[in-house]
């Protein structure tokens, strides 16, 4: 029996909701990218990618706003300020994804549900207007039903609206579902939506440790999570 079936009593869910950066995809060395293109736009020294490691999840506005102030607190950043410079950093980060990378176990992982036909949705803080020419990019089109991106409902995560409304959409209920991401917001998005949520640890969460949250696993490779005892099967 593989993890997955574990966690919904032998077995399986009928609907798997993604996170994508940090979950699917190790974006950060484009969004850094982009961020220090905006900073030295505006002229302020980069960031590097480390400390913008720290700084996704929030969505493109807070993880800007952060640049800005130079830490996670950014309460003191005007917001004519933010607004010039996130036009600045969405402008830079359209110009291309060459440095983001597919995490490994990861189309194994889509490949497995699909065949299962467990249905499939990416729920994402990242603006929708460049999750699906993203998912292209990487050559993970098709997998996915529905998809949610920080601008598509009023709320982003750790609200758990869009996984409501994933949830209706594919007329299941949150006892048959599962959220799969690699943050606090995550975890406490699908806590709240009522539905268990697996985390990897390879993530971006603030520079945490995401066991700290107590998600239902603690995975390094989402192989593991369709993993029998065997391997893939």
């Amino acid at each position: 029996m593989t993890p997955l079936e574990q966690l919904f009593d032998g077995t399986l869910p009928r609907l798997v909701m993604f996170d994508l950066d940090g979950t699917l995809m190790d974006s950060v060395p484009d969004l850094a990218a982009a961020v220090d293109k905006m900073l030295m736009l505006l002229g302020r020294e980069p960031a590097g990618v480390a400390r913008v490691r720290d700084w996704v999840g929030n969505g493109s506005r807070v993880l800007v706003r952060r640049a800005l102030a130079g830490g996670m607190q950014h309460d003191g950043v005007k917001d004519e300020l933010a607004d010039e410079a996130l036009a600045l950093f969405m402008q830079a980060y359209s110009g291309g994804h060459g440095l983001t990378t597919v995490y490994p176990g990861v189309r194994d992982c889509l490949d497995w549900l699909r065949e299962r036909e467990v249905k499939l949705a990416i729920i994402t803080n990242k603006p929708s207007q460049f999750i699906e020419p993203l998912l292209d990019e990487k050559g993970l089109a098709g997998y996915f039903h529905w998809l949610v991106g920080g601008d598509t409902l009023a709320q982003q995560k750790p609200d758990p609206a869009a996984l409501f409304w994933v949830i209706e959409q594919a007329g299941v209920t949150p006892r048959e579902s599962l959220f799969v991401g690699d943050s606090r917001n995550d975890v406490r998005a699908a806590r709240a939506a009522g539905v268990p949520c697996v985390a990897l640890s390879y993530g971006y969460n603030h520079g945490e440790p995401i066991t700290d949250e107590q998600p239902a696993l603690v995975l390094d490779d989402l192989r593991k999570l369709v993993a029998s005892p065997t391997g893939l099967r």
